[in-house]
Formats: structure tokens, sequence, C-alpha cells
């Protein structure tokens, strides 16, 4: 193939993957605005980014046109990106200089509601990929997380879908609970921030949460809260072996699962960004950028999704997902009562 030719080839290729990137990047850019308004801060820019995406399914042409070339591509590697680039929100001095306390705490909440997550729904006779996602999002970080652990596993669109579905519902449900439950609770601002980022789903749960109890509220919640998401890349890396192993079992010896290797690149990440003195705008852009490309991914998931496989396995696992998340109220405030 001479050089012309493929010159040719590749503008072909760029011109089929034109309309996926400019629709999925208009979903992520209007949920971000759209998560700047009063209550839909509870959603968040990418839950918002998803709905977008589902809402493109409404107009056939342009879902057709978005569908033809490049919504995989942009699920996969944007998806892949963008986690790299969230770990520069990850600062490690601020984790450290709270000392180990915080991070004792969210490494018993995430083992204790991971397992307890993944066997209720297995006992609700939710499949092994779906209870796997919901447990992830629901005990590390919401939405990251199932997109996170959504490699190793091998999930479908609609379990991916189902489950930052599920985490979305559920955390903006029981923020409005953790609120309701400041007054009677008789903790300290920092304490109730501590709570909040120990149980609540997403960064903006907790925030939302936290910052009811004050400046204090918010910055414990936050702590406690990134102190989770610190454990999003060990998670992925233990069920990308796992999952290995599974594979290999059912395979007769072939290994055919990856390890996401990309969350090394996340702690990376965050080691660079906490310890190399890099400038808070810089940093700042780089965490909006790693938003807009993971607005993106779950939008191109959203174009995707299959509704009717939703509406038929959607009830079981909320349901134990709903259970869980009461538990994990429960279990985070008698961590705070004991040891904060």
């Amino acid at each position: 193939m001479g050089k012309q030719e493929q010159q040719a080839n590749w503008i072909g290729r760029f011109r089929a993957f034109l309309p996926a990137l400019v629709i999925t990047l208009l979903c992520s850019l209007l949920g971000k605005e759209l998560a700047g308004l009063p209550g839909l801060s509870l959603v968040g820019h990418l839950v918002l980014a998803l709905l977008l995406g589902m809402l493109v399914q409404l107009v056939r042409a342009i879902k057709a046109s978005a569908r033809a070339s490049g919504t995989g591509f942009i699920a996969n590697k944007f998806l892949r990106a963008g986690i790299i680039l969230l770990g520069f929100k990850l600062n490690l001095v601020l984790l450290l200089h709270e000392g180990l306390k915080g991070l004792e705490a969210a490494v018993f909440m995430v083992t204790v509601m991971l397992v307890l997550n993944y066997a209720l729904a297995r006992l609700f006779k939710v499949d092994h990929t779906l209870a796997m996602l919901t447990a992830c999002g629901c005990s590390i970080c919401g939405a990251a997380a199932v997109m996170g652990v959504s490699a190793p596993l091998k999930a479908k669109a609609d379990q991916s879908v189902l489950a930052v579905a599920i985490v979305a519902i559920l955390g903006t449900l029981f923020t409005l609970v953790e609120v309701g439950l400041l007054p009677v609770l008789h903790f300290t601002n920092a304490q109730f921030g501590t709570m909040a980022g120990l149980s609540l789903h997403e960064i903006a749960h907790a925030v939302a949460a936290g910052g009811s109890a004050g400046q204090a509220g918010t910055d414990s919640a936050i702590i406690a809260k990134l102190s989770r998401v610190l454990l999003l890349a060990p998670v992925a890396l233990i069920i990308g072996l796992i999952e290995m192993r599974r594979s290999a079992k059912a395979e007769g010896g072939k290994l055919s699962v990856p390890i996401p290797y990309f969350m090394g690149g996340f702690i990376l990440a965050s080691a660079v960004g906490s310890y190399l003195g890099l400038s808070a705008d810089f940093l700042g852009t780089l965490v909006n950028l790693a938003y807009l490309l993971l607005g993106m991914a779950m939008a191109a998931l959203g174009i995707n999704v299959n509704f009717d496989v939703i509406a038929k396995s959607g009830a079981r696992p909320f349901a134990s997902a709903a259970i869980c998340s009461c538990i994990m109220l429960a279990l985070a405030y008698a961590v705070v009562s004991h040891f904060f």
C-alpha cells in the first residue's frame, strides 16, 4: 500500500469515527454544564453524560451514525485514559498527612462491603459480572469504580450501565438520608463528614453531604472518600487476577482476561501530582480532562445500551444494593463512633 493510499485510509477511518467523537463530546460537555445546576450536582457529570447518551437512542439517525464506528473505541480507550488522568485528583500527601486512621477505616469499609455486596447479590441470583460491578460501585467510588473494573470483568455495556444507574440512584437517595440525619446523630462536623466519606457512593455525594456540616465536614468527607478512591487500583488488579484464573479454568488453561494495567497509570498519576509540585491550575486541567474523557466513555455506553435487558434484570441487583447501602451507613456510623 502506497503512502497516498495509507493517508486516504486514515482519512476515511477518521471520517467514520468523527460522528461518534462529536456526539460523545457534546454529551460530556452538556453533562458537565447540567451538573452545575442546583439538584443535578447530586447526579453528577458522568451519570448525566450516560443519560444523554441514552437519549441519543431516541434519535435513530444520530444513533446509527454514532454506532457505525467509534463508540466501542471511545468506551474502551477513552475510559482508560480518563481513569489514568483521574489519578491526579488523588493527593497522597494529604491522605498521609491526615494519618493512617482514615485509610485503615477505608480499607475496612471497602473490604467488608465488597464481600457483602457481592455475596448478597449472588444470593439474589444476580449474575457474577453484574454483582461485581455493583459491589465495586457501591463500595469504592461509584461510576468510576464500575468503569474501572468493567475491563477485567469483560462487562457488557448493559451491565455497566445498569450498575452505574443503581449506584447513582442509591447514592443520591442516601445523600438526602444522611443530610436529614445530621441534627440527630450528635456528631462533630468532622465526624459527620468522615461518615459521609466512608458510606456514600460518589465523590459528589460525599461532598454534598459533608458540606451540610460546614467546611470541616467537607474536608473530612473528601479525605475519607479519597481514601476509598485510592483502593480502586488494587481492587481492580485483584479482580483482574481472579478473572484471569476463572477464565483459565473455563478455557482449559488459556489466559484470556487481562489485568487492568492502566490502574498502574492511575497510581503513577497520583504520585506525580502529589510529589512533583505541579501547579494547582495544571492539576485541575488534567482532572477536568479526565472527567471529559470519562463522560465521553459514559455517553458511548449509553448509546449502545439495551433498555430491554435493563428492564428485565434491574430489580434484583437494585434490591440487594439497597440493603447493602443501609448496612454500609450503619457500619460507617459505628466506625466513626468508636474510632474518630
